[in-house]
């Protein structure tokens, strides 16, 4: 089953079991994949879908650290229900050995020696490893090898 069919039946179950905070996050989160569907006139893949996940999770955690700092917890705690059923639909994280492991086959691979090839290495990894890891971290760990 496709990520957007489960987010469709996930909705459907959402309304007959009367959630409406997952309700509301699912159609925040189909509004997303409709628009980038309408803009680029394309039919979105998982691959898509999993991109448009992560960069919405990335945002309601940048706005949970703004609303932390300015003393808003109650609109940081909506901000992370909001991340804790967005992560629903993502695959599982890879733990930091994993992500060093996928670091190295890359370096092997691509014959990286130094910081000069760091844009070729995560040219490599990005594919492999989008939504399954932080691209974030990705980009700490490979400056660490690289360095």
């Amino acid at each position: 089953m496709s990520l957007k069919q489960r987010l469709n039946d996930d909705m459907k179950a959402a309304m007959k079991a009367g959630e409406k905070h997952d309700l509301g996050v699912i159609r925040l989160i189909n509004a997303a994949i409709k628009q980038k569907e309408v803009d680029e006139r394309v039919e979105l893949d998982d691959t898509a879908v999993i991109a448009i996940l992560d960069k919405m999770v990335k945002q309601r955690k940048d706005s949970v650290s703004q609303y932390s700092s300015a003393g808003r917890q109650d609109l940081a705690d909506v901000e992370q229900a909001e991340i804790v059923v967005i992560e629903r639909y993502l695959p599982a994280k890879m733990d930091e050995a994993s992500i060093l492991a996928a670091i190295d086959a890359a370096i092997a691979s691509t014959g990286a020696t130094g910081a000069a090839d760091m844009g070729k290495l995560m040219g490599a990894l990005k594919p492999a490893l989008a939504g399954k890891a932080d691209m974030g971290l990705v980009s700490k760990l490979v400056k660490q090898r690289l360095g």
